[in-house]
């Protein structure tokens, strides 16, 4: 059995969105029981220089998406970064989780070898479909998904490692 690009993108991305959407969870318990402004939770950084934690979460949604719209030519879901709490941040993840169960697996098959551009401020990247999913997309959504770990551990929240790895059911 061949692995495709949609086996370790899409299942894989909505897997850890359930995972990191159960970590908020947790973030919000503790911060209700610690007495904790939710805002100051979601506002947490690692370092003055990197983005707070409500930011992650919008990256890594915003990461598996467009793995689908690139690689897939799937029609792109916009979802502006609005989110000022854990339900808004929670209701990202839901509709993020519902676009890529609804991306079909044949739009990403056969599709290794197509060109993927990559416009940043600074530069265009250009990739093969596989380059990117293998070397950019799936790096970018696991720095950020790790990051909300790392910031909810950080600033006390009780989660470990079998936290942010998940259960072994995909649900």
């Amino acid at each position: 059995m061949t692995l495709s690009l949609y086996d370790v993108t899409i299942p894989v991305f909505t897997r850890a969105l359930h995972t990191m959407s159960g970590l908020l969870d947790t973030g919000r318990t503790w911060a209700d029981e610690s007495g904790l402004e939710h805002d100051e939770l979601l506002q947490a950084q690692l370092y003055p220089d990197m983005k707070p934690l409500i930011h992650h979460v919008r990256l890594a949604c915003d990461t598996a998406r467009l793995t689908a719209v690139r690689v897939g030519g799937v029609e792109r879901l916009d979802l502006p970064a609005t989110e000022t709490g854990f339900d808004d941040l929670k209701a990202r993840i839901v509709r993020t989780r519902a676009f890529l169960e609804a991306v079909p697996k044949e739009s990403m098959e056969g599709k290794e070898d197509n060109t993927v551009v990559l416009a940043t401020p600074n530069r265009e990247l250009t990739f093969t479909a596989r380059d990117y999913v293998l070397r950019f997309a799936i790096p970018d959504f696991f720095f950020h998904d790790m990051t909300v770990y790392a910031l909810l551990r950080h600033n006390g929240v009780p989660v470990r490692e079998p936290d942010f790895i998940g259960g072994a059911e995909v649900s």
